[in-house]
């Protein structure tokens, strides 16, 4: 069975996975809900990362997520999934929950870099297991209002503002992918719908890449429908386009005189202008210099200015 099937099947995901807010707007207390506890695996067998997450927090705004993330793989053989289960200011519980290979974004979690959170509190919710299904439980209409949506790449991307406005009426609830919005933009290459808002903060934008959920909770009349006719209307928005945000350039990957190229497959990794990778056999698809210590050769462009980076086999790549 593919990976995908199997992320399809895992069950459900989980609202803004992939939600960012550009750099420019973004505060480290802005967000809604405070982490009490996080748990990573599957509802059978999981394990406890609340204090490995802290950890991650306090250096990255974002990362993606896997075995490698927790250094444990809890179930093996199985997809799993990060759970977050946090309390809104309000004092309501929610659980958020990441499919392994997203990308977490602490953009809406309190004091997320600060670490003042999940120390004790919350490790009984649940009676210490898996946690309730994902999403609100108070039915609350949200406070962001869509302007406009688009799918597809900074380099193709197509507007479906009224196709999402079908969908919202319909399910409160959706998996993303070429068949959401029945067009695929940009082939071979990953996804991603940006939902742009207006918030009680200004201007915000939601990300959400191809297979992940995509939950209206947070969004003002989701059901209702009326939204997004004609506001807003314009290119990709943000600071992202053709020479901006994270570009690869050229990546290859071996040693000597035995590379090969991994442009597209890098590029395809880049998620909401950040790649965070592990350089290895496995990101490159082969292994070109069979029992010989490889490095990766990358050139790459972050708005607009070249820049070179050389990492060694089994190092992590984190940009920018």
């Amino acid at each position: 069975m593919k990976r995908s099937d199997l992320l399809a099947l895992f069950g459900v995901g989980v609202l803004g996975a992939l939600g960012a807010t550009p750099a420019w707007a973004r505060n480290d207390d802005d967000g809604e809900y405070r982490i009490q506890r996080a748990v990573y695996g599957t509802p059978q067998r999981f394990v406890d990362v609340t204090d490995r997450l802290r950890e991650l927090a306090q250096r990255d705004a974002r990362f993606r997520l896997g075995n490698d993330t927790f250094g444990v793989d809890p179930a093996r053989g199985e997809v799993k999934a990060l759970r977050i289960q946090a309390l809104s200011r309000s004092g309501r519980s929610r659980t958020f929950e990441y499919v392994e290979g997203a990308v977490v974004d602490g953009a809406q979690f309190e004091g997320w870099r600060g670490g003042g959170w999940g120390q004790g509190n919350g490790q009984g919710q649940g009676n210490g297991g898996w946690g309730e299904r994902p999403g609100y439980d108070d039915g609350r209409d949200g406070e962001y209002q869509i302007l406009r949506a688009q799918y597809g790449t900074a380099q193709r991307n197509v507007d479906v503002t009224a196709r999402l406005r079908e969908l919202a009426q319909r399910d409160e609830r959706f998996r993303l992918g070429n068949r959401t919005f029945g067009i695929d933009p940009h082939e071979g290459q990953v996804k991603v719908l940006r939902i742009h808002t207006r918030g009680p903060r200004g201007p915000r934008t939601f990300e959400y890449v191809e297979g992940s959920m995509v939950d209206g909770a947070q969004f003002s009349g989701w059901r209702g429908g009326s939204w997004g006719q004609g506001e807003g209307q314009g290119g990709w928005g943000g600071s992202e386009g053709p020479t901006r945000g994270l570009v690869i350039l050229r990546a290859e990957y071996g040693a000597g005189n035995s590379w090969v190229d991994i442009t597209e497959r890098l590029q395809a990794r880049v998620v909401v202008n950040r790649l965070n990778v592990r350089v290895n056999n496995d990101l490159a698809g082969d292994d070109p210099a069979r029992n010989r210590p490889k490095s990766l050769r990358l050139r790459y462009q972050i708005d607009g200015r070249e820049q070179r980076r050389t990492v060694a086999e089994g190092q992590r790549l984190t940009l920018p």
